[in-house]
């Protein structure tokens, strides 16, 4: 994988965006983040990023709306979009997949899950 990976996880909650920030420190990675999904989109629209981790609940626009905004703003272009969600229910892996997303990740973060989703997206 990569050490020089550009990370943006679009995440509301302040505590979740630090504890994620320590996660992925300690595993030597930085993240930018995005407060709501409108965020999400003007980030990924101005700076190329390797991966984005898309909270699916944030106020003003939500994970799948962002998601389906840079899919179709980036087409080819766009980062791979990894669902970040405490959704955990029968069915909405699929439903985050059918929505655009390239993958999922469970809250709280499971930092082998989290390092399976990082090597997989990251070696370009």
């Amino acid at each position: 994988m990569k050490q020089n990976l550009s990370l943006l996880m679009a995440e509301d909650n302040e505590i979740n965006r630090k504890l994620a920030d320590l996660l992925f420190k300690r595993i030597q990675l930085n993240l930018d983040f995005a407060v709501n999904g409108e965020e999400a989109v003007e980030a990924v629209g101005s700076k190329h990023y390797d991966l984005v981790f898309m909270d699916i609940e944030m106020p003003v626009l939500g994970g799948i709306q962002a998601t389906q905004k840079i899919n179709e703003t980036l087409a080819n272009n766009a980062p791979p979009i990894v669902a970040l969600t405490a959704h955990t229910m029968q069915g909405d892996r699929e439903r985050f997949l059918d929505a655009g997303m390239t993958d999922y990740l469970t809250k709280p973060i499971n930092v082998d899950e989290l390092k399976r989703i990082l090597e997989k997206y990251g070696n370009d």
